[in-house]
């Protein structure tokens, strides 16, 4: 399947994965998002250049998701979420 030392289909894994969990788990997602990058480094193949391009976009999304969920708890917390059953 792959030789020892081919990092361009893990970090194509690691790319893909970091933008599924950018919308569940910002936190998840960036981190995958770094190994993706730091993988598609050790290679220069096309595949390692689309990993890079993914990674770079679930770092970009997880960024963005992770910023609106704390705006939104910051703003919830703030306002304070009143029950109209209590």
């Amino acid at each position: 399947m792959s030789r020892d030392g081919d990092f361009s289909e893990v970090s194509y894994i690691f790319g893909i994965l970091s933008i599924v969990f950018a919308f569940f788990q910002p936190i998840a997602g960036l981190i995958m998002g770094i190994i993706g990058i730091v993988q598609s480094k050790k290679q220069k193949t096309h595949l390692s250049e689309k990993a890079k391009k993914l990674s770079i976009i679930g770092i970009i999304l997880s960024v963005i998701f992770f910023a609106i969920t704390v705006g939104a708890t910051t703003y919830l917390t703030l306002k304070g979420i009143q029950n109209p059953l209590a």
